[in-house]
């Protein structure tokens, strides 16, 4: 299949961009980094993004050799999309535009929202190993239907998809009231006393991995600003 388009500069970022800097690349392999979707998973992930658009970026990224399509066994048996090792390289970069958009103003629009692998990669874009310091915990994170597993130890984090029915903290709801709780101000018993927040295990513990995740000075004023 031939390049739609192309910066022409033999520059690697321009070459990046030529493989990911369409509208919606990046929010695809976003969406991907934490093990492979179906179609109907990455438009839910993307609510915005027409079915036809969400195609053709994927048509583009499998082509770039950034991801790949592969049938589960059964009795699952569904075709999902996953990324290739090439593709996984860009996590960091991810993380680190996520980072630096983290001062950035958050959109108008009154449906913006956030979604579970959003909110999961802004845990991982966002945590502070200096703040995790003496920290050693697992943690099961429940988004909606989305299930995370959550390993702080030695300053480190690791978060991947699945359940830990043996941690020792549990935090359940949907990302737009933990993102609430954790970055715009809302305390954590409002949040639980409304039940849009469910939480198990020791408040001391839970405390702590709430800290782990602070915004830059910047966005957290500009999140202080910003009605919940």
């Amino acid at each position: 299949m031939a390049r739609a388009r192309t910066y022409g500069d033999r520059c690697g970022v321009a070459r990046a961009l030529d493989a990911v800097g369409e509208r919606w690349a990046l929010l695809v392999v976003r969406e991907l980094l934490l093990g492979p979707k179906r179609f109907t998973d990455l438009r839910a992930g993307l609510p915005h993004v027409g079915p036809d658009v969400l195609a053709q970026r994927l048509r583009e990224l499998e082509r770039d050799g950034l991801l790949e399509r592969r049938t589960l066994a059964p009795p699952a048996a569904s075709r999902v999309y996953e990324l290739t090792p090439r593709g996984r390289e860009l996590e960091p970069v991810v993380l680190a535009l996520g980072r630096w958009g983290s001062v950035a103003p958050f959109p108008p629009a009154p449906d913006a929202t956030i979604g579970p692998d959003a909110l999961a990669i802004a845990l991982k874009t966002l945590f502070d190993p200096v703040a995790a310091a003496g920290l050693d915990l697992r943690a099961e994170l429940r988004l909606g239907d989305h299930a995370f597993r959550v390993r702080v130890a030695g300053g480190a984090l690791e978060l991947v998809r699945g359940e830990d029915p043996g941690a020792e903290l549990a935090i359940a709801g949907e990302p737009a009231a933990l993102a609430a709780v954790l970055w715009h101000g809302r305390p954590l018993a409002e949040a639980r006393q409304a039940g849009e927040l469910r939480t198990t295990g020791r408040a001391a513990d839970l405390r702590r991995l709430l800290q782990a995740f602070p915004l830059p000075a910047a966005a957290a004023a500009a999140a202080a600003a910003t009605p919940r």
